[in-house]
């Protein structure tokens, strides 16, 4: 199996590290995948032939397949391709340059892999659409909860059943702001600090902690399970800046947690500090999402896992990778 992938950073990083390390292991699956392009920002490495990609990780842009200002739209035909990865910063003003992207793999019938958030907050039902049109896959699992497997079960174990609704922590960042808030009284300053030294907050955390990056979680949520055609505008956001030490003690002393809790239904969506009893499976603290999926038949699932990290965000790209091979039945032609 062919490979694009298109980022080059943390993520994309981490998955070329693990498709080099775990070559011998997916070979077991009888899976052997081919990376014919890696694509940054001012170029990419190539070879029609398949790169080395221990090489690449070691030698970086000094590596002879290095070439400068190439974009991946003039290599997505070109490349022997079967699958294109895309893993480029989240843009959810316009979804570029992922939308582009993506929707040039998809126009030349490749199947598509996503972390991005952004063309699906701003193009998902478009980008479905042509998918089917051309007869590809667009998977997008790592999107939500990182390797949280919500959209896989839900495609694959769920497919006789209808979901009533979905709630759920979607940001890790503002989790761990609450929960050191809670667990060790300090003020949500401190705390939000403390998230951007050990790497959990970008230095502007607006989109974290104004509950932005949550709701662009939720949208795809109702889009990709709820067949909805929500866009951010749908969802009523209010973030954790205003929480302070005292609510959350007054909360607790009444037996309940404050939580930023992202809910989804029919007739609402909505992102926002809430009240959480204690024994509830949405009181996981740290950097954990939590995801509960109310269903007519099954009754109510519950996934808990880390919900950001390369290595795991990576994990859940090659298992959507590894589903598309089992669909085609190997190889795609062309």
């Amino acid at each position: 199996m062919n490979l694009i992938l298109i980022g080059f950073g943390n993520v994309g990083r981490a998955l070329t590290y693990i498709l080099w390390e775990k070559g011998d292991r997916l070979k077991g699956l009888k899976l052997n995948i081919n990376v014919t392009g890696i694509f940054k920002s001012d170029g990419g490495f190539i070879d029609h032939n398949g790169l080395k990609l221990g090489e690449i990780l070691e030698k970086g842009k000094q590596h002879q397949s290095w070439v400068p200002e190439a974009s991946p739209l003039s290599y997505i035909a070109e490349l022997p391709c079967d699958v294109v990865i895309e893993m480029t910063p989240t843009n959810v003003k316009n979804g570029e340059p992922g939308v582009s992207f993506i929707r040039k793999a998809l126009e030349e019938g490749k199947d598509v892999v996503t972390s991005n958030k952004g063309p699906l907050v701003v193009s998902m039902k478009e980008l479905l659409s042509l998918a089917d049109k051309k007869g590809c896959f667009f998977f997008y699992e790592a999107t939500v909860g990182a390797a949280i497997p919500i959209f896989t079960v839900a495609r694959e174990f769920l497919k006789h059943d209808r979901i009533l609704c979905i709630e759920g922590i979607l940001n890790g960042t503002t989790n761990y702001i609450l929960s050191r808030m809670s667990e060790d009284k300090v003020s949500f300053d401190d705390a939000l600090r403390e998230a951007q030294e050990m790497g959990y907050a970008e230095a502007d955390p607006t989109y974290d902690v104004e509950g932005i990056d949550a709701a662009c979680k939720l949208v795809i949520l109702a889009n990709g399970l709820m067949n909805m055609n929500k866009h951010l505008s749908d969802v009523e956001i209010e973030g954790i800046s205003r929480v302070t030490p005292e609510m959350i003690e007054l909360a607790e002393e009444e037996g309940y947690l404050v939580k930023h809790i992202a809910y989804l239904d029919e007739e609402k969506m909505e992102v926002a500090p809430r009240l959480v009893p204690k024994n509830s499976p949405l009181t996981v603290g740290g950097t954990f999402n939590v995801i509960t999926i109310n269903t007519e038949l099954s009754g109510s699932l519950t996934f808990i896992g880390k919900g950001a990290g390369p290595r795991e965000t990576a994990s859940a790209i090659l298992a959507d990778v590894i589903t598309i091979a089992n669909k085609r039945g190997g190889i795609k032609s062309g």
